[in-house]
Formats: structure tokens, sequence, C-alpha cells
């Protein structure tokens, strides 16, 4: 199976700076597609941010600018990286593989809250 686990979250004062990681094990190719999504009740599941196997980046809109993804060289650990941190930003963030085109992989969510 594979397993992804989440850290680096936590509270932060706006303006802040914050380190997500999602480490990966298990059959998982190292360079598969890796996202970041987050949830805050009552809105939709949002992707924040995605990487490609060949290392292309996509963000959405609401973050372009203050968040960055990475990988070390393998991809058995994906980054993002969050500056300028704001209240919107507050929810819980999931790391997501993929590994088929019909099946991702999941890690179990790390919160995030950022204070005005």
């Amino acid at each position: 199976q594979v397993r992804l686990v989440e850290s680096g979250g936590g509270l932060v004062q706006a303006g802040g700076s914050l380190r997500l990681s999602c480490a990966a094990s298990g059959p998982i190719a190292g360079l598969n597609t890796a996202a970041w999504y987050r949830q805050t009740p009552g809105k939709e599941r949002e992707q924040v941010a995605r990487m490609a196997p060949g290392g292309s980046t996509d963000y959405a809109d609401s973050v372009k600018g203050r968040f960055a993804i990475s990988r070390d060289n393998r991809g058995n650990t994906v980054y993002l990286q969050m500056n300028s941190l704001k209240p919107e930003d507050t929810g819980i963030y999931f790391c997501a593989r993929k590994i088929s085109g019909t099946h991702a992989a999941w890690g179990q969510g790390i919160q995030v809250t950022v204070s005005s």
C-alpha cells in the first residue's frame, strides 16, 4: 500500500510562513504527480498546488506567488512552502499522489491555522 504522511502544520500569525512535508512510502513511482489540497468546512475542496512528473507546477490563483510546491530528488517527500500567510489560508491540508489514471493516494490531512 501507498502511505502519505503530512507534517509541519500548526498555528501561525498572518504574514508568517510554514512548510508542509508529505512523506511517501510503498509501491509508488517517486516522480508521480503530486498535489496539495485544502478543505475548510462550508467550502469546496480546493487544489492549491500541483507538480507533474517532469517538474512543472501550477497553483490556485488564491495562493499564486505565495506558495511553492517542491520535492526531493527521488520524489519520496513533497513539500509545500507557504509564505505571506493569510487568515483565509486556514484549513486542513491534504497531500495527494497519483497512482494510476483512476487512483490516487491521500494523506490524513494536517491543520493549518492563520491568526489575524
